[in-house]
């Protein structure tokens, strides 16, 4: 069959684009998520209890579509969402991968490893988190066991250096302190990612010396020391043993995907979208975190799933 629509990741975009859809009567729609289920980015490197807020970075967002958003936790983010999904009319394939969109004529091939799916229009919403930004010195094998880019396989009892001074970087060292010795490490002289909350936070943390933040250095180096552990050599000749290392550092746009499916991109390899989030590629639409260098906030993403909708209506009107 052919679908109305099929959207290409299960994050906050891709379900509002899917309601958006419902609502505004197309009749087929398919999401298809690589992960087990939806909000994997949300799942894999949100903190239990972290705050999800609506204002993201200063920024004041209003809703424009018929998916409400609220200040909350992962908890009540990820039950609200699977409330969503619950109740809409929508197909849903999990543990599927992408692996590029094809237009042909004026109908979609949507390739998976299994099997391909034909769609009318098609919205790529598969995030960033999802391909963690590695730093630019070479990883040894022999310790990517005590590499991480979340909290999750951390022991308790641990020294641990956490890089990365946005959000992400600042909870992880925060959550981190209950049960070891933690370091916080930027390449600023000061915090300029993070929300003022959790600025306010990591600074306290600091100065109850309940973590260490390093400030305004880079790391030019990691080996495997000689017993145990990772050896950080920092550019300014000094070098320390941890346990672990956490790098916190972002995500990146999935270039190669965006690419097979004949995507053009600019000079630094960012997709090229119109206003309403189309992009070279007529029926083809962008939606959530692959838009923007640094991330978006769940709002912005809600807020072009119903852009990207409406868009699609009216293009369907038009041609009738």
């Amino acid at each position: 069959m052919t679908y109305d629509l099929i959207i290409v990741g299960g994050g906050p975009g891709g379900i509002a684009s899917a309601v958006e859809a419902y609502i505004f009567k197309l009749k087929n729609i398919l999401l298809i998520e690589k992960g087990d289920n939806h909000s994997q980015t949300i799942r894999m490197y949100y903190k239990d209890s972290k705050r999800v807020d609506k204002v993201y970075r200063k920024q004041e967002i209003d809703l424009k579509g018929n998916v409400a958003f609220f200040d909350g936790t992962k908890e009540s983010t990820l039950d609200y969402f699977e409330e969503i999904i619950d109740n809409e009319v929508i197909n849903t394939l999990y543990n599927t991968e992408v692996e590029r969109v094809l237009k042909e004529n004026d109908i979609f091939k949507v390739v998976t490893p299994n099997d391909a799916f034909y769609a009318k229009n098609v919205i790529i919403s598969i995030g960033r988190m999802g391909r963690p930004n590695k730093p630019s010195y070479k990883i040894p094998n022999s310790i990517r066991k005590i590499i991480n880019h979340n909290a999750y396989d951390c022991r308790g009892n641990e020294k641990i250096l956490v890089v990365g001074g946005g959000d992400s970087g600042v909870e992880y060292a925060c959550q981190l302190t209950t049960e070891n010795n933690v370091t916080l490490s930027i390449r600023e002289d000061r915090f300029v990612d993070a929300n003022e909350i959790n600025e306010e936070m990591i600074v306290r943390y600091d100065q109850e010396e309940r973590l260490r933040v390093r400030y305004g250095v880079d790391i030019e180096y990691i080996e495997k020391a000689e017993e145990k552990g990772v050896k950080v050599h920092y550019k300014n000749g000094y070098d320390t043993i941890y346990d672990r290392t956490i790098y916190a550092i972002g995500g990146t746009t999935p270039v190669d995907f965006l690419t097979r499916s004949n995507i053009e991109m600019d000079e630094n390899k960012r997709p090229l979208y119109s206003e309403n989030y189309e992009t070279s590629v007529k029926g083809l639409y962008l939606a959530g975190d692959i838009i923007y260098e640094k991330g978006g906030s769940i709002a912005m993403a809600i807020n072009h799933a119903y852009d990207v909708l409406a868009d699609i209506v009216n293009k369907n009107n038009t041609d009738q």
